[in-house]
């Protein structure tokens, strides 16, 4: 990690304690700090669904931020705490999203997984999330990566930085060894 990066990491937490702490304009400061990054995570995981999604990169991203207020009083650790927060959030809306507009037939269609292909049948949010939820009852860390990897779009290091700040105490290497797992679990389950 740069310095800069390093900074910027401490910057966002800084202001992420103090939005948990009422400060008004704590917000504002960390929204211009992440905004692009949590709408180019939105781009990336809208580009997953298949054609002729409504919901838009910075619908979803605003979206996201009407829903944060519950997160306010979350014991924030670090900038990657922050965007599993918001995979989880954006994940919640996507489901939200697609079970008001499912109805009709469903198409076959592929689904990337971090560039591996997945052909499955009608890849919606709604198919990801229950296979998802099937993983969590008997995986919960690998399901917790595939989340923060294929919903928030972190990186591995940023997954076991977020993984690290939530209590579960993992290395690069799980979080690695658990994305294969998961991904190949979930090509069988789709």
């Amino acid at each position: 990690m740069s310095s800069a990066e390093a900074s910027s990491t401490v910057e966002i937490t800084r202001w992420l304690v103090r939005w948990r702490e009422g400060d008004g304009g704590a917000l504002d400061n960390l929204t211009r700090m992440v905004y692009a990054e949590l709408r180019h995570m939105a781009a990336a995981l809208l580009q997953t669904e298949r054609g002729g999604h409504t919901l838009q990169p910075t619908a979803l991203v605003h979206e996201l931020y009407l829903r944060l207020d519950g997160a306010r009083g979350v014991d924030w650790k670090c900038r990657g705490q922050f965007f599993a927060i918001s995979a989880k959030v954006m994940r919640r809306i996507l489901v939200d999203h697609a079970r008001k507009r499912t109805a009709g037939k469903r198409a076959s269609d592929v689904l990337t997984l971090d560039g591996e292909a997945l052909l499955v049948p009608a890849p919606d949010v709604l198919l990801v999330d229950a296979a998802l939820s099937r993983l969590a009852a008997d995986y919960p860390r690998q399901a917790a990566v595939v989340e923060l990897r294929f919903f928030g779009g972190l990186t591995a290091e940023e997954t076991v930085e977020a993984m690290n700040a939530s209590g579960e105490q993992v290395s690069l290497r799980t979080v690695q060894r658990d994305w294969r797992f998961s991904r190949a679990w979930l090509q069988d389950a789709l």
